[in-house]
């Protein structure tokens, strides 16, 4: 309910295109946050307790009165939790998920400007898959979030025509490239725009699929401080992977942030926002939109008195609603964490995970840069901790030679395989030590595409922290369970590269 295509339920699995349960799977090893997880307990008793209380208050009053005072309460309390409150001047517009709010991001500053739009985006291997044709006002979906339905990739009807340029971060074997290389790229790329009478909407994008940041903030600044009218800066955090002094930061020096509670929060999947500094609201609050985005916004999704609800119904999405009271809940518990309990967390689950990756030649970690912000945030900061860890896979080798790495395919199918209970599977001959590898039903990160090496497609699988690890270690103090789970993850994983 209040998504599109990739929230369908898979009608023998009962899961989503991310392998996902729209139940609590307590029991699964869980370390896939930088694609989606399965809801917690916590989170689904948090909007399972939402449910009752709309179903009452649908007894007194319309469904889209409903739902605009209860998105207004998760407004507030999300501004809060996030030590934004005494921002002035901030809006925010919900969205079903971070594509959605590429789209309304889009749209908004292209219909602010008469100039043509160029948008600078980093690949969309390191984003999400439907981000390009939100970008350029095309439907990147065969259903929108309130439940109409499009041929995917056409184009919005009114929508403004916008140009997307996507940048590498990665070179052709997967390394990432380097800042300078993609602070060139971007600034030939606005140069030649602005020359052109374009305006330009650089994306930040602050994490990747892969953990990266790209390009730095004061880069981006700088080049808004070039060209000040032409140039309107957003920041992909849809991972959620910012400490609120990052997102504070961001919002002050005038970027716009685009937030999920899916990833690092583990809330459900489809649960977007849009944050707007104090700067830009004036002028994209008069902004109206084409009439077509009512198919994935809600009048209720947006600041009462902004322009763009003209064309939205007075609809309501309690679906995205109550995704959100899940992420709530999580979000919740991670705040009242200190910063010493949450970094010393994942420093140790940092340090576990990268050891053990760097001693076992079935795996090959991508390397990946510093988190580095600048002035932005404070670099002492929990967000300052890489929490994604991609890899690459091998087969065994024989002697000292290292075997030769996975293709995607195959990289896909040890993904699938990861996430099912094979101990009466004959997928090999089991000893003690595999009949608990087998057994272990375990989620990691989707294989993100990183490259290729002699004419081989590589992906990365991903063993990734989330707020709900780090609540857990904290609440259990049982840190080291944790970490064991992650290396029976990896054990199951290097036994199916024996095996099979």
């Amino acid at each position: 309910m209040g998504g599109d295509s990739r929230i369908s339920l898979d009608p023998l699995l009962g899961r989503n295109r991310y392998a996902c349960c729209p139940r609590p799977e307590p029991e699964i090893a869980a370390f896939g946050s930088s694609t989606a997880s399965s809801i917690s307990v916590a989170g689904f008793q948090a909007a399972d307790r939402l449910r009752c209380r709309i179903e009452v208050e649908l007894g007194c009053r319309g469904a889209s009165a409903v739902y605009a005072h209860e998105l207004s309460r998760v407004r507030r309390e999300l501004v809060q939790l996030c030590g934004l409150a005494d921002l002035a001047g901030l809006e925010s517009v919900f969205s079903s998920s971070g594509t959605d709010a590429h789209l309304i991001a889009t749209q908004l500053v292209a219909e602010g400007g008469e100039s043509p739009l160029l948008v600078i985006m980093m690949e969309g291997d390191e984003t999400g898959k439907g981000v390009p044709a939100a970008l350029n006002g095309r439907h990147f979906s065969s259903r929108s979030a309130l439940g109409l339905t499009f041929l995917e990739g056409a184009p919005l009807a009114g929508a403004k025509t916008v140009e997307v340029a996507p940048v590498p971060l990665r070179s052709g074997d997967g390394t990432p490239r380097l800042a300078d290389a993609i602070h060139r790229d971007v600034d030939s790329l606005t140069s030649l725009a602005v020359k052109q009478g374009q305006r330009v909407l650089l994306i930040l994008l602050d994490q990747s699929k892969t953990g990266l940041i790209a390009p730095s903030p004061a880069f981006a600044e700088a080049l808004r401080h070039r060209f000040p009218d032409r140039v309107d800066l957003l920041v992909d955090g849809c991972q959620f992977r910012l400490a609120p002094s990052t997102l504070r930061g961001y919002l002050e020096k005038g970027f716009m942030v685009a937030l999920t509670g899916s990833k690092f929060l583990t809330g459900p999947a489809f649960s977007g926002l849009l944050f707007i500094p104090s700067g830009l609201t004036h002028r994209l609050s008069r902004c109206r939109l084409p009439g077509a985005l009512s198919a994935y916004s809600a009048r209720a999704d947006w600041p009462g008195s902004w322009a763009a609800t003209a064309v939205l119904d007075d609809v309501a999405n309690f679906g995205l609603l109550l995704r959100w009271e899940a992420a709530l809940a999580e979000l919740r518990a991670f705040s009242i964490l200190s910063q010493v309990e949450i970094r010393g967390f994942l420093e140790e689950f940092a340090r576990g995970v990268q050891g053990r990756l760097a001693d076992d030649p079935l795996f090959d970690p991508l390397p990946a840069p510093g988190l580095e912000r600048g002035s932005v945030g404070d670099p002492a900061s929990w967000d300052s901790v890489p929490t994604v860890f991609p890899f690459l896979l091998r087969r065994p080798g024989r002697g000292n030679l290292r075997g030769a790495l996975l293709n995607g395919d195959e990289t896909s199918e040890i993904y699938r395989l990861l996430q099912r209970d094979l101990s009466g599977s004959g997928v090999a001959p089991l000893t003690s030590g595999g009949m608990d590898a087998a057994v272990l039903r375990c989620q990691l990160g989707q294989p993100a595409a990183c490259g290729t090496r002699d004419g081989i497609a590589l992906s990365a699988l991903r063993i990734c922290a989330s707020s709900r690890l780090v609540v857990e270690a904290v609440a259990t103090g049982d840190s080291a369970g944790i970490l064991r789970r992650v290396t029976a993850a990896l054990d199951k994983t290097a036994w199916l590269l024996s095996t099979t």
